[in-house]
């Protein structure tokens, strides 16, 4: 019985949690700041650096309290390294220092992405090789592992970020931050109306939505140029079409040609239900992959899915030492 303390603070949710044996979760403690940067439609840095400092030290004692375990009883402190934001992360960094300082633990760095990967343990047994769709406001990439904490990303996205996009088109339309959930509610509203361009990348894997944001833009001043009336739930409708459109295609696609046991999806935008059911339908043509779909509260930024991820970490002897530092760039581990 291995038991892993997760922190989190990349972004603006500062999180601890108490994982068994990377399967079993036995507290998990979320505070959010959401209400605080939905008042400046978006996350102001400076701002959720200073929020992580006033909740660290709660949320901390309120996981090992609610988990039943002492610190003596944990095996390893596992903390968000990167990637995210500077100020964020060295909450979080030096938080799980001073534990493992004072208790004597080993530290165990943790790249945030994988942690969102990890998530989908607390589903099912992961089976390799995997194939991963992370997609979140930072990030939108589609990570090949032939075997257990091993990663190559085989696509990415060449400029926004699927949840950016969708904050961005949001905006555009006056729905307010964040703007996924919105949009994904008002996008089951609409209809087809509107028609929106198909992105385009060089590579067959890579993604791009900035056009498609742009396209989004364009769309709403030219109506509003000819005198007629935005219906912002078919907007909605075309841009949440086209978007989920792109990411199932060429996900399956991936899925055809590298034959992965099983498919994930992680991240914030997992969460979308009209993307759920797209992938669900298109992976019945594909029964020889098993596909898994993290619940709704494991999508989001929380600590488990770190201890998850420490626990696998853990396993492979990815110690961290004193020197380590918050990482805003940091990269998947590859080891092949």
């Amino acid at each position: 019985m291995t038991l892993i303390l997760g922190i989190e603070s990349s972004c603006d949710e500062t999180a601890c949690a108490v994982v068994r044996d990377g399967r079993e979760i036995l507290s998990s403690i979320v505070s959010s700041q959401i209400n605080v940067h939905t008042l400046y439609g978006g996350v102001v840095p400076e701002v959720a650096s200073r929020i992580h400092v006033e909740n660290i030290s709660a949320v901390i004692s309120e996981a090992l309290r609610e988990s039943g375990v002492s610190m003596q009883e944990i095996d390893a402190v596992a903390y968000t390294q990167g990637p995210g934001l500077i100020g964020s992360l060295h909450v979080g960094v030096q938080a799980a220092k001073t534990l493992a300082f004072i208790y004597s633990k080993p530290l165990v760095p943790v790249q945030h992405l994988t942690g969102h990967i990890y998530a989908n343990s607390f589903v099912g047994e992961l089976k390799f090789p995997l194939l991963a769709l992370v997609i979140s406001g930072g990030h939108t990439e589609l990570v090949w592992m032939k075997n257990d904490w091993d990663y190559e990303v085989i696509g990415e996205t060449c400029d926004d970020a699927i949840g950016e996009a969708y904050d961005k088109a949001a905006r555009v339309l006056g729905l307010g931050y964040p703007g996924g959930p919105v949009m994904d509610r008002m996008g089951r509203q609409g209809k087809e109306h509107y028609h929106l361009p198909t992105p385009k990348t060089a590579r067959p894997y890579d993604f791009s939505f900035s056009g498609l944001k742009t396209a989004v833009l364009q769309l709403v001043q030219r109506e509003e140029k000819a005198g007629r009336e935005i219906i912002k739930e078919d907007v909605a409708y075309a841009f949440q079409e086209t978007a989920l459109g792109s990411l199932v295609d060429k996900t399956c696609a991936a899925v055809k040609e590298y034959r992965p046991a099983m498919l994930v999806l992680a991240g914030g935008v997992a969460a979308n239900s009209r993307l759920r059911e797209m992938i669900t339908e298109r992976m019945k043509e594909i029964p020889d992959t098993e596909l898994i779909i993290p619940p709704l509260k494991y999508c989001t930024d929380n600590a488990a899915m770190i201890g998850a991820a420490g626990y696998a970490a853990w396993r492979h002897q990815a110690f961290g030492t004193w020197t380590d530092s918050a990482d805003p760039g940091l990269e998947m581990p590859h080891n092949s």
